[in-house]
This record gives C-alpha cells, sequence and structure tokens, in this order.
C-alpha cells in the first residue's frame, strides 16, 4: 500500500494569518494520525510564512508516524534537519521568494551539492529524497548523489489529467521504470487529489509514498479531515 504523508502547511498558514495558536498545529498533527495518515509533512521556509522552524521542532517531539521535513538544504534547514532527526528529509530546489515548489532539481548541475548534503544527513540515520521532475536524465542523476529516494513533481500530471490523462502519466511511468531499475524509491507530491490520485497510483510501478497538502486541507474544508484521509487511504490501497 502506498503511504500517505500529509502536508500541514496549509494549517499553519491559518493559523498565522490570526496570529494566537488557532488551528493548534500539534492537535491537528495528532488528529490526522488518529484519523489515519501515515506520516506527517512541514516545509519551513526561511521567511517562516507558514511553518515557523520552532513548529518543526514541537512536531518532531509527537509525530508518531513518520515525519518528513522538506525544504531547499540552506544551512539553516541543514541545521534543523540535523537537530531534529525526522524519518525523511526531501530537497527541494525553491527559491526563497517562491510561492510553492514550482521544479525539481537538476540533479546534473548540482550532483556535487546534492552529494555532500545528502551524505550528512544519511550519517545521521535519516532517508533521504529528492524532488525531480519526470525526465530520465534527473532521475539518473539522481541516484548519482547517493539518494535513497526520488519524489516525483507532479503538477505537470494534474494539470494535464482532465485533459487527456493518458498522456499525462506517461512521462511519469518512464519515471518510475528507470528509478525502479536503479534501485530508488518513489515518493510522490504537488497537485494530487481525491480526483487524480487513484488513476496515478495505479499507473505508477512501487509507489511509496504521496505528500498531500493544499488539496487535501481543500477538500477538508468540504469533507472533514477524517472522511478525505478514509477517501485517500481506500484509493491507496492495493
Amino acid at each position: 500500500m502506498t503511504k500517505l504523508s500529509v502536508n500541514i502547511n496549509k494549517v499553519a498558514t491559518l493559523r498565522n494569518a490570526r496570529g494566537g495558536d488557532v488551528p493548534n498545529l500539534i492537535q491537528v498533527a495528532k488528529d490526522l494520525e488518529r484519523f489515519g495518515a501515515e506520516g506527517i509533512t512541514v516545509h519551513p521556509r526561511p521567511d517562516e510564512r507558514h511553518i515557523k522552524y520552532q513548529d518543526t521542532r514541537d512536531l518532531a517531539k509527537i509525530v508518531t508516524t513518520e515525519f518528513n521535513i522538506e525544504g531547499n538544504p540552506n544551512q539553516k534547514f541543514i541545521d534543523l534537519v540535523l537537530e531534529t532527526k525526522p524519518a525523511q528529509v526531501t530537497l527541494v530546489p525553491d527559491a526563497v521568494d517562491a510561492i510553492t515548489s514550482n521544479a525539481g532539481w537538476d540533479t546534473i548541475k548540482h550532483i556535487d551539492f546534492l552529494k555532500d548534503v545528502i551524505a550528512s544527513f544519511k550519517n545521521a540515520g535519516i532517508r533521504t529524497s529528492i524532488f525531480v521532475d519526470p525526465v530520465a536524465s534527473m532521475i539518473e542523476g539522481a541516484k548519482n548523489t547517493g539518494t535513497d529516494r526520488i519524489e516525483l513533481y507532479t503538477e505537470a500530471y494534474a494539470q494535464g489529467y482532465a485533459h487527456n490523462k493518458e498522456e499525462a502519466i506517461k512521462p511519469y511511468i518512464e519515471s518510475a521504470l528507470i528509478a525502479n531499475d536503479l534501485g530508488l524509491g518513489i515518493n510522490a507530491g504537488h497537485d494530487l487529489s481525491l480526483e487524480n490520485i487513484t488513476y496515478f497510483k495505479n499507473s505508477i510501478p512501487r509507489l511509496l509514498e504521496v505528500s498531500i497538502g493544499h488539496a487535501l486541507i481543500s477538500e477538508a474544508l468540504y469533507f472533514g479531515f477524517e472522511k478525505v484521509i478514509y477517501g485517500y487511504l481506500e484509493k491507496l490501497k492495493e
């Protein structure tokens, strides 16, 4: 079964909009796990506009499933990950002013940097994943960095799904087959939703984990967290 990790950045955004501590991020994480989520993901950015660095420290103490911290590995981020020691760190090359992640790594251009960062995390016993576009050369380059997994950037799939899902999924299937041959684990995330996740999951061989935030939180406004978590788990079953 493909695991579901819930990105709670948008919960922090809602909290920060009013100040104070409502909704309480710790309680939300606990409830999501109680409802069946198999992981909690956070993406702290340098300006702390949603997840704050202290949130990450606090969550690391209470998450009982799988804690995944994603972000651009500047020194502050690296120090935070090494301090909190999550189950997984996902490296994302987002610019400081990016609204959201919008591209995968150039794993060839940045191979030396990625190798060094990944080695430091793996030496600390933290599983590593690299955010990549569904491009063969980038998958092959990821293998050379020493990463454990890749996370396929799925925005293009989500945008193409309504028009021609067969064409939209093709590069992801090809990338997954390459990753499988290279011994890389496969995660996926960005704009996956209740509408498009079944076809994606059924098409991608050995999909280990999906990280879903914006769509899930939006859907939960209509259906409630518990029903949304149950819906994803049912769709991800073998």
